[in-house]
């Protein structure tokens, strides 16, 4: 494990497993009967210290089986040549359960166990059930400190990664919501503008156009008169550019078939999406564009979400009175009369009534269990202006 990941706690671990590998063979190196017995403890020490310093060790799962494995045959010599080695097992445990896989590393713990004890019986050291205890609980011991730290810290990072995820969806949460907000109050200070000064601007045109007729000819007022509605027909034309400019991103580029054109090229779901534009295209003030797009936009993203539909289709028509928009999927459908009698009926239904109401037009929703989903909104075209008069 590379020192630089290492959390405090874990860094005191491994200076205690140091110290505790360095003290037994310490041990083992005084109390040996031969000095062949001193010469593999110091060996084993070096071996030890080499695989703590060697950074491929650290880095590589071949190069540290290797190590792990030099060690051991050094332990299994110091074995051999003094009883004194089998306190060295117990970090030779924590070694194997943290450098072998979890299908190596408990069958090599319970062969150094095994090993331990046999080296004491070999070297007739009295027999008493701590000889067979002692290695078996160290084993033991150090199998569950090891298995329980691994889950432990599995269980702490799935929770990291959790709060990341956490984290990283509040802030993704939060900017939909600051977008949102924004593209709302773009709307309604569009509507506003329409709705109070584009709209008075238009009947100052029609007034003063009416009082210049009105005027007898050679009037010295004519000449303010026309001056007066030409600057009003020039304010009319810049509070046109602010609305446009407050419009939906999806307006800015183009009309209003085109951007539900695009709304059908692309967009989550699987179902297949066709747009149709049927008669002859008008322009339209922006707030009839905005309320359509948005109620398609509604309209599709139910679709998607609900009705698990195989094929979507949205119809834009003009005709000579009225503008009308279609959308009409083959999916599950639903019983309309829950909407209003389920309190969890959603408010995405009411809120495309409303955007229709709030210009004049109708809204409806046709469906039935099994027999998919049709929703249509018209909205009335509004009375071509005179000439000279923009809307």
């Amino acid at each position: 494990m590379d020192a630089r990941s290492l959390t405090p706690a874990l860094r005191a671990l491994r200076l205690c497993l140091h110290l505790l590998m360095a003290g037994l063979l310490a041990l083992a190196a005084v109390r040996a009967d031969t000095a062949a017995g001193s010469v593999v403890a110091a060996l084993i020490g070096a071996v030890y210290a080499a695989g703590s310093l060697l950074p491929s060790v650290r880095d590589s799962r071949r190069a540290a089986a290797i190590w792990l494995g030099v060690l051991c045959a050094s332990w299994l010599a110091l074995l051999w040549l003094t009883p004194d080695g089998l306190w060295v097992a117990f970090p030779l445990y924590f070694l194997q359960l943290h450098l072998l896989p979890v299908r190596w590393s408990l069958p090599s713990v319970a062969l150094t166990a095994c090993l331990a004890i046999l080296s004491y019986v070999r070297h007739a050291g009295p027999l008493n059930p701590g000889v067979f205890i002692g290695p078996l609980l160290g084993a033991a011991v150090a199998v569950a400190t090891v298995l329980g730290y691994q889950t432990l810290y599995r269980e702490s990072e799935r929770r990291r990664r959790m709060v990341v995820e956490l984290i990283a969806t509040r802030a993704e949460l939060a900017a939909a919501e600051r977008h949102a907000g924004t593209l709302a109050e773009r709307e309604r200070l569009a509507r506003e503008i329409h709705d109070t000064l584009a709209q008075g601007l238009s009947s100052i045109q029609l007034l003063l156009r009416a009082a210049e007729r009105a005027l007898p000819e050679g009037s010295p007022a004519a000449g303010h008169i026309d001056r007066a509605r030409r600057a009003a027909q020039d304010n009319l034309a810049e509070a046109r550019r602010f609305v446009r400019a407050l419009s939906p991103p999806d307006l800015e580029h183009g009309s209003l078939a085109a951007a539900l054109e695009r709304l059908c090229e692309a967009g989550p779901g699987s179902a297949s999406r066709r747009f149709t534009l049927s008669g002859t295209p008008v322009e339209l003030p922006t707030p009839y564009e905005v309320a359509l797009l948005r109620i398609a936009q509604s309209a599709l993203s139910n679709t998607v979400r609900h009705a698990e539909a195989g094929r979507v289709e949205i119809t834009l028509s003009f005709m000579d009175a009225s503008v009308t928009l279609d959308v009409v999927d083959d999916g599950r459908g639903f019983d309309p009369a829950l909407l209003s009698s389920s309190p969890e009926g959603g408010f995405g239904v009411p809120a495309m009534r409303a955007r229709a109401r709030s210009l004049g037009g109708t809204f409806t929703v046709e469906s039935a269990p099994g027999q998919g989903t049709a929703v249509a909104v018209s909205l009335p075209l509004p009375s071509p202006l005179p000439s000279g008069v923009s809307r």
